[in-house]
């Protein structure tokens, strides 16, 4: 099991920029798949970002790129030309495969907050 700890939320104005981090403590962690979600009140999970193994990513959002660092055993998720719309709970998840269904991922953070401002 991977334990996660997601950083660098806040509150940001519209058009700035954000780069979340997450920490992974456990075993392996350079054999997971990972990803970041987000969920805004009201509206269903969604997923932002997956990264393999090796680094390769989807990313649905050309704002966002997401990157990896096994000797750290931390991922990240850079966020540029925010939108209010992009205010949410941000989630990292682990997982043994790339996946967009949240099911497939085994470990969850707690979560960290990103509010944009208009």
């Amino acid at each position: 099991q991977v334990q996660l700890v997601e950083s660098g939320g806040g509150l940001v104005q519209a058009g700035g920029s954000l780069k979340l981090s997450c920490a992974a403590s456990g075993r392996a962690f350079s054999n997971y798949a990972m990803a970041w979600f987000r969920q805004a009140p009201g509206k269903e999970r969604e997923l932002v970002a997956a990264i393999s193994p090796s680094g390769g990513t989807y990313i649905p959002d050309s704002r966002f790129t997401a990157s990896r660092d096994n000797a750290k055993n931390t991922v990240y998720l850079q966020m540029n030309s925010l939108k209010p719309e992009d205010t949410a709970v941000y989630y990292c998840a682990s997982g043994p495969v790339v996946a967009r269904d949240e099911r497939q991922y085994t470990s969850w953070g707690q979560g960290t907050q990103v509010t944009v401002s208009s």
